[in-house]
């Protein structure tokens, strides 16, 4: 079932139509809206480890100690500055038959059930126009046969300053000027869902002609933190990034690799 209110009235957060969409396709799904965290993975990441491996949605409305990838911070915009982020965790039991390429699954839902613009860095960046538009962590905690899984999505809503950022941020508004963070939340999380399940099932083969239209990599030189260089020719079935190098054709497949355009 639903729970929660939000602390800032304005949003009408769409928990009740997210449980329904989400419920029929996991058993026991609920949704959780809090109005602050230090982290949705890091709660979720602690409740799984307590025992609590139930499928959930939980969304903070400011997060206060937000992660990237290799343990990088996830700025959330200070309330009273402008529309808030969008940051949420799904966490759900997971068996899949390859792990490898679940980010990029991921990424393909949240980019198709926005808007046709946003492409995809891999492995887990969501990109509008060379700029960063949010992001995805994916953690996971042993429950015996199974693992539990908890998505983490991060996704600028409005305006944000470039200043002490990697990468010059973009955000939702320029391309739906009415959004807020709880109408992303009801258009992204159950898309994110049922793609995980069908990537359970499939893998990432199916879904690499999506996601190479949406590759903004694709075709242009790259620089990587391994020191493997050259141009990027798109991912395998496995989600590793191809790079053809003046070596040869090469697969990175570690996420500690950082990849940028040259």
């Amino acid at each position: 079932m639903a729970s929660g209110a939000p602390a800032d009235k304005a949003l009408r957060w769409p928990a009740e139509a997210v449980w329904e969409a989400v419920a029929p396709l996991l058993p026991g799904f609920s949704v959780e809206i809090l109005p602050s965290l230090p982290s949705t993975n890091t709660a979720l990441m602690e409740r799984a480890r307590a025992g609590r491996v139930e499928p959930m949605a939980l969304v903070a409305e400011q997060q206060s100690a937000g992660r990237g990838r290799m343990g990088r911070q996830w700025l959330s915009a200070a309330q009273g500055t402008g529309p808030l982020p969008l940051t949420f965790s799904i966490g759900l039991p997971l068996a899949p038959r390859d792990w490898s390429g679940l980010s990029l699954a991921v990424g393909l839902a949240v980019a198709q059930s926005l808007h046709a613009q946003i492409q995809l860095k891999w492995p887990n960046d969501l990109w509008l126009h060379e700029r960063k538009l949010g992001g995805i962590l994916i953690e996971t905690a042993s429950m015996g046969a199974l693992r539990y899984a908890v998505i983490g999505i991060g996704l600028n809503i409005g305006p944000l300053a470039a200043e002490g950022l990697r990468t010059p941020p973009a955000w939702l508004q320029e391309l739906l000027p009415d959004a807020d963070a709880a109408q992303a939340f009801g258009l992204i999380a159950p898309a994110v869902v049922k793609a995980v399940l069908e990537f359970a099932d499939q893998g990432l083969g199916p879904l690499r002609g999506a996601y190479r239209a949406r590759d903004a990599l694709h075709g242009h030189e790259v620089l990587c933190s391994d020191g493997c260089n050259g141009v990027a020719r798109g991912v395998d079935a496995q989600g590793a990034l191809l790079v053809e190098t003046a070596q040869g054709l090469q697969k990175i497949s570690s996420a500690e690799v950082s990849v940028r355009p040259a």
